[in-house]
């Protein structure tokens, strides 16, 4: 009985609490508290607004912390009846991380971790903004991608650095004098980022050297990035499609209908005959009628 009474009461703080935290007022609300406190981090970079309103702002970050406790309680309110579902959602665990991470002694002690958690609550907004939501999962699922773009640019940025210390150490040591110097100028490189100057300190040197760093600009800034490109955009494309079916669910398909048995299946064959023999029949007594027409009239013909 217990049990019971135990059951029909969780039932119903997860039926008022999923109420309202699936209300428009109650996303406003948050997104408004999210914006709220990424401008008192704003403020809290000048000193003379800290010097002049500290107490203020202190009792405001209390505020903040009290109402995001508040919103992260009553979502796990909300799956009062079915906890394991609140912690299979990645947003509601980024969310109890970065408000529970404020309540630990050994994190409020460090003021550096302390105001990376407070910005990490601006992270937050993401949950409320769909578009934004999407790219972020697009980020994520374009990683293992991204990892293997970066193992084929470091090769090519290794092959093309040792290539041009062979090459330019001796002429160029400020930018080819290492590994490590042939490499970050090649770095530079990529974004095109003193491409003139290098060309230039290149002819200087050879004639040649047009061919290394044309084959080196052709391969590291347009093949490379177009490829990075691509992976962020079928990323992308894969996130959006996701966000859309969790939008509208596929529907279950139709159960095919049951054949009818065959005496039914015949009865019903034989009545559509006699219903189609009685037509014709009444077809053809209409026709001489409308052939001859009304009495007193004359047929043309």
């Amino acid at each position: 009985m217990a049990d019971a009474r135990t059951t029909r009461l969780t039932t119903r703080l997860a039926a008022g609490a999923s109420r309202a935290v699936d209300s428009p007022h109650f996303t406003r609300a948050v997104f408004v508290l999210i914006a709220a406190n990424a401008v008192l981090l704003g403020a809290e970079t000048y000193s003379g607004v800290v010097a002049a309103w500290l107490p203020l702002l202190k009792t405001a970050e209390y505020l903040f912390l009290a109402a995001f406790t508040a919103e992260i309680l009553l979502r796990l309110a909300a799956h009062a009846d079915r906890p394991a579902a609140f912690f299979r959602d990645p947003w509601n665990l980024f969310d109890l991380a970065v408000v529970t991470g404020a309540f630990l002694p050994f994190l409020r002690e460090n003021t550096t971790v302390l105001r990376l958690l407070r910005l990490a609550r601006v992270l937050r907004a993401a949950r409320f903004l769909p578009q934004l939501r999407v790219v972020i999962v697009a980020v994520g699922k374009s990683l293992p991608g991204t990892l293997s773009f970066l193992l084929v640019g470091g090769l090519l940025l290794y092959v093309y650095a040792m290539v041009g210390w062979t090459f330019f150490a001796d002429d160029d040591p400020e930018h080819f004098g290492s590994l490590g110097r042939a490499a970050l100028t090649l770095f530079l490189l990529i974004t095109l980022d003193g491409l003139g100057d290098a060309v230039r300190t290149g002819l200087e040197i050879s004639r040649w050297t047009i061919l290394y760093f044309a084959s080196f600009v052709l391969f590291g800034s347009f093949l490379l990035v177009n490829l990075l490109i691509g992976v962020v955009i079928g990323s992308l494309d894969e996130a959006r499609r996701e966000a859309e079916d969790d939008r509208d669910p596929p529907r279950p398909p139709s159960v095919p209908a049951e054949p009818l048995p065959l005496p039914l299946l015949r009865a019903r064959i034989a009545a559509a005959r006699t219903a189609l023999d009685e037509a014709e029949r009444a077809l053809t007594q209409a026709a001489p009628a409308s052939a001859t027409g009304p009495p007193g009239e004359r047929v043309a013909g």
